[in-house]
């Protein structure tokens, strides 16, 4: 397409005769170019990144001297222009390949069947036996509590109203402590549900050291992980009254804790919800999927880790971490920060440490509901890291000086 315009007084016009660079190629030419007298004439280059389409011209005046430029153009797209003046025309191709998520699963699929003999034959190997048997063990267990623990906590957040606990909790902050952690058993979900319902407490006026001891104690005593913990210890029901009692004292004495020492600045409050849609239905099936793809993946790496330790690590490393009170305690309650396995299917992972002390398997239990890897960035994400930094160390060591003394009692 040409366009036409008014033609410069003379020494004013400039052009250029370039070539494409890349794929392309341009020609332009431009009659008449004259420089004012005095004026040197600059041949330059730029470049012009194109991603398609025309390239019109390459020329440039440069009014403080009067002078003119003849430049090249730099097209990776396609097209063609003609400008009077400034005249160019310009082609090129540009290809390109990017890795989906079908062709990813496509190449590994594609080589898992190119390599199915020698991992037929790794499989195979006692190891990888017990490996898969205590990974399927601890999966297919947990997973009926993980789902239905999502499901009510999803429920609950969502369609029971956030200024309903506060209309519950006393006025006095020492006493509203100890009832919103008892109304934990009132959320049954993981510790990803806690977070978020936690800062909806927070916006709707609730004193923080409530919220905390609900936020703590929700994952630990609710009805959903306590099953699952009798289902876990058939044969050792105190498993379940010793975690109850330690999860309760520890949420309370964190939350008076933060009455005493902790300050304002500290806690930046939630500006709004997560996972909130346009109606209350979106809103739960966006909470339901959140929570299932985070929860199951940890689930599953945890189950992996727990049968990687019983599979692979050798018997006497067991044996000697586990014949050591104090070694046996500081590496579950070190291990259930790392594995972050929620709160509804830790215990199957707590049961499966059969090298272990009792003492030990509640101080795992006991610890990982209330403060992991996981949740250390949720809280994080929701309160401020100022926060985070502060409220993990307290929260460590006050769980595993909780559960020790819970189960010199009664295991």
């Amino acid at each position: 397409m040409a366009i036409t315009e008014d033609a410069p007084p003379p020494g004013e016009r400039s052009g250029g005769a370039g070539a494409g660079a890349g794929t392309g190629t341009g020609t332009g030419t431009d009659p008449g170019t004259r420089p004012r007298p005095g004026a040197a004439v600059d041949p330059g280059t730029g470049s012009y990144p194109g991603t398609g389409g025309a390239d019109p011209g390459t020329g440039s005046v440069d009014p403080g001297t009067g002078g003119c430029s003849a430049g090249t153009g730099a097209s990776a797209g396609t097209g063609a222009g003609a400008d009077p003046g400034t005249a160019g025309t310009g082609a090129g191709t540009s290809t390109g390949t990017r890795l989906s998520s079908p062709l990813v699963l496509t190449l590994v699929l594609l080589l898992a069947v190119l390599a199915q003999a020698p991992i037929r034959g790794a499989l195979g190997t006692p190891v990888m036996q017990s490996w898969m048997t205590v990974f399927v063990a601890v999966t297919v267990q947990a997973l009926p509590f993980l789902v239905l623990g999502v499901l009510l906590s999803a429920a609950i957040a969502v369609f029971v109203p956030p200024a309903f606990f506060a209309r519950a909790l006393p006025s006095r902050a020492a006493l509203a402590v100890p009832v919103a952690g008892l109304a934990g058993a009132v959320l049954p979900g993981c510790e990803c549900a806690s977070v978020p319902v936690a800062g909806a407490l927070v916006r709707r006026g609730v004193t923080p050291a409530a919220a905390l001891a609900f936020l703590l104690s929700a994952p630990a005593i609710n009805p959903i992980v306590l099953t699952a913990t009798a289902v876990a210890f058939p044969n050792n029901p105190e498993m379940v009254l010793a975690r109850f009692a330690a999860s309760l004292l520890v949420a309370c004495g964190m939350g008076w804790l933060w009455q005493r020492l902790g300050r304002a600045d500290w806690l930046r409050p939630p500006a709004h919800g997560a996972h909130e849609g346009e109606t209350k239905a979106e809103t739960f099936w966006n909470s339901v999927r959140h929570d299932t793809m985070h929860a199951g993946g940890f689930l599953v790496l945890g189950a992996m880790a727990a049968a990687t330790l019983k599979a692979v690590a050798p018997a006497e490393w067991l044996r000697t971490a586990a014949g050591n009170p104090f070694l046996a305690v500081l590496a579950l309650a070190v291990l259930a920060v790392v594995l972050s396995i929620c709160s509804e299917a830790d215990a199957f992972v707590a049961a499966s440490l059969t090298d272990f002390s009792p003492t030990a398997k509640l101080v795992f239990l006991v610890v990982g509901p209330m403060i992991d890897l996981k949740l250390f960035a949720m809280q994080a994400g929701t309160f401020g890291r100022g926060f985070a930094l502060r409220f993990a160390p307290a929260t460590f060591a006050l769980a595993v000086t909780g559960a020790l003394l819970t189960g010199a009692v009664l295991l």
